[in-house]
C-alpha cells in the first residue's frame, strides 16, 4: 500500500498527526459519562476536544496543501480504515479507567516532546499549530501522570490494575518513533523532526513517573507497528463505522 496520501511528503506528515488527534478524540469521547467522578468526566470531555480542535488545524492545512475539494470533514469522515494513518496506540479501546489513563499518558508524553520540537519548523503554520498544542499536551500530561502515580502507588487493586494497562499498552510504543521516508523528508526541510531523535527525551517521563508510581516497565521487548502505513488492529473499523455513520449515510450533510 502506498504509505504517502498524495505526492506531498508535507499533506502525508499532517494527515498523519491529525489522525492520531482525531482517532484519540473519539476513544475519549466514548468515555463520557463513564468516569469516576464528575470532575474526571468533565476532564475526559474536554481533551477529547482538544485533540479534536488539534485533528481539525492539521486537517485544515492538510486541504490547504492539497488544493482540491476535500475539507477537514472530508478527511476525516470519508476515508476507509485503510487509509487512516493513526498510530495503533490511540486507537486501543479501554478496558477500564486505568487503561485509558495509561493511554492517555503514554501519548501525552509523546505530544509534548513532539509539540516542543515542532515548535521551531521553518513552517508558520506548523509553528502555530504545534504551539498551541504543546500548551494543552502540556496539562494533559500533568493530569494523566498524577493519575498513574494515584493509581499506581493506591490501593493493592488500583495497583494492579496500573500495572496491568502498563503490561497490556506499552507494545505500542515504539511505533511513535519510527522513522520513515515522509519523516526523513520533513525533517531535511526543518519542517518536522525525524520521531527516531525524540525517544530518548519521551522515555525519561514514563521512567520518572513509574518510579513515583511504584510502576514496573514491562521488559518483553516485543513490539508492535503498522498504523502508519494504515495496517491496524481490529478496533478501528469499529471506531470509523459509529464516527462517520452520519456523514456516510447523508453524504454532503451540512450543519
Amino acid at each position: 500500500m502506498n504509505t504517502v496520501t498524495t505526492d506531498g511528503a508535507l499533506l502525508t506528515y499532517l494527515v498523519r498527526h491529525a489522525d492520531d488527534n482525531v482517532v484519540l478524540g473519539q476513544r475519549l469521547a466514548e468515555y463520557i459519562s463513564y468516569a469516576p467522578d464528575l470532575e474526571e468526566d468533565l476532564a475526559v470531555g474536554n481533551f477529547a476536544l482538544d485533540h479534536i480542535g488539534v485533528a481539525n488545524h492539521l486537517f485544515t492545512y492538510a486541504a490547504q496543501v492539497e488544493g482540491g475539494d476535500r475539507d477537514a470533514d472530508g478527511f476525516a469522515m470519508l476515508r476507509s480504515e485503510r487509509e487512516y494513518t493513526n498510530l495503533l496506540l490511540v486507537e486501543q479501546p479501554h478496558e477500564d479507567f486505568a487503561g485509558l489513563i495509561v493511554r492517555q499518558f503514554l501519548f501525552d508524553a509523546y505530544q509534548v516532546v513532539l509539540w516542543e520540537a515542532l515548535s521551531t519548523s521553518t513552517d508558520p503554520t506548523v509553528v502555530g499549530i504545534a504551539q498551541r498544542a504543546a500548551k494543552e499536551a502540556t496539562y494533559h500530561l500533568r493530569h494523566s501522570s498524577g493519575w498513574v502515580i494515584r493509581l499506581g502507588d493506591g490501593t493493592p487493586e488500583s495497583h494492579i490494575r496500573i500495572q496491568a494497562a502498563v503490561d497490556r499498552l506499552w507494545k505500542f510504543t515504539a511505533e511513535m518513533f519510527e522513522s520513515d521516508v515522509v519523516d526523513a523528508e520533513m525533517a531535511v526541510a526543518g519542517i518536522g523532526v525525524d520521531p527516531s531523535t525524540l525517544s530518548v527525551f519521551w522515555l525519561e517521563i514514563p521512567d520518572s513517573v513509574f518510579e513515583e508510581a511504584t510502576l514496573t516497565r514491562p521488559a518483553d521487548p516485543f513490539q508492535t507497528s503498522g498504523g502508519r502505513t494504515g495496517m491496524h488492529t481490529e478496533h478501528l473499523g469499529k471506531l470509523l463505522a459509529e464516527m462517520q455513520w452520519m456523514q456516510r449515510s447523508y453524504p454532503g450533510l451540512s450543519w
